[in-house]
């Protein structure tokens, strides 16, 4: 099982200057002027399951491990009954394998395919709502005073989403301390490295929370909820699927939080409100992102 950090330390943060996440591109401004942009990279990664081609995913190509794991841990493919006896990537042919001690029963939710919303558009295999109708949530709380710090100290780490944008970043919290900060083109993409990464490294999930950059869509909850995490927190706004399926399996959904501000639209019950909003600073423009994401 993995370590928890000390207060302030990742135990997998982003790094802006990894080769080949971005690449420098020219063009022109609105006046006719010469610019330069860093701009993120995208590319294929073909997963598969023992010998089952599963899907194509674009993504920027780092932690190809754990997205694969994610993605099917997220879409029902992998259960805990599944051992994984190895996970094969081989960057030439851009595909990613992952090997179990026995062939897995993954046919039928090939047949239903379901397109959700979202960047670089993301792929649920079979019914979206399998297994949350009995699903039970740990009723951990959440101080509002952990949330502001989660969201100051992330908002100020050095990441692809601050360095140029067009990019979505999830990040998996234990109380006031953020642990680990994955980012994609895809918000999904960001969510299944989070779940592959605690999957393979068998963290609990009763006392975590998940922030993300993106928008709180219904695919967020469900993949949230379906990872037993109970607090999922945003900068961004709701979809109003989102709030539902949030509001039936009890989750706590929390957006458009900045510098001091943020709506709860389910799971209210969670929150511990130990903090005067106004006693926190308001958030500095050069901590927001560069360019839409």
């Amino acid at each position: 099982m993995a370590t928890t950090p000390e207060s302030g330390a990742y135990l997998i943060a982003p790094d802006p200057s990894r080769a080949g996440l971005t690449r420098e591109v020219t063009g022109t401004d609105q006046y006719g002027q010469a610019v330069t942009l860093s701009v993120v990279e995208e590319r294929p990664l073909t997963i598969f399951l023992n010998s089952r081609e599963i899907v194509t995913a674009m993504t920027i190509g780092d932690y190809p491990k754990y997205l694969a794991l994610g993605f099917l841990r997220n879409q029902g493919m992998l259960s805990d009954a599944d051992v994984v006896t190895g996970v094969d990537f081989d960057e030439e042919l851009e595909t990613v394998v992952v090997r179990t001690e026995h062939e897995t029963s993954h046919e039928e939710k090939l047949q239903k395919k379901t397109r959700t919303s979202g960047c670089a558009v993301g792929t649920v295999f079979g019914d979206m709502m399998e297994g949350i109708e009995e699903l039970t949530l740990p009723d951990t709380s959440v101080k509002t005073s952990d949330l502001y710090a989660l969201a100051h100290q992330i908002n100020r780490t050095p990441s692809l989403y601050l360095e140029a944008g067009a990019i979505h970043g999830t990040v998996l919290c234990q109380g006031n301390r953020p642990l680990v900060y994955m980012e994609d083109v895809g918000r999904h993409n960001a969510v299944d490295k989070i779940a592959g990464w605690m999957f393979d490294q068998d963290v609990p999930a009763d006392d975590k929370l998940l922030y993300t950059t993106g928008r709180l869509t219904s695919e967020m909850v469900i993949k949230t909820a379906l990872m037993g995490i109970s607090v999922l927190a945003s900068r961004s706004g709701f979809t109003a699927w989102g709030v539902e399926i949030a509001q039936q399996v009890g989750l706590t959904l929390i957006g458009r939080m900045r510098g001091q501000r943020f709506v709860c639209l389910a799971g209210e019950h969670r929150l511990i409100r130990d903090v005067d909003p106004a006693t926190v600073p308001q958030e500095d423009k050069k901590h927001r992102r560069k360019s839409g994401g």
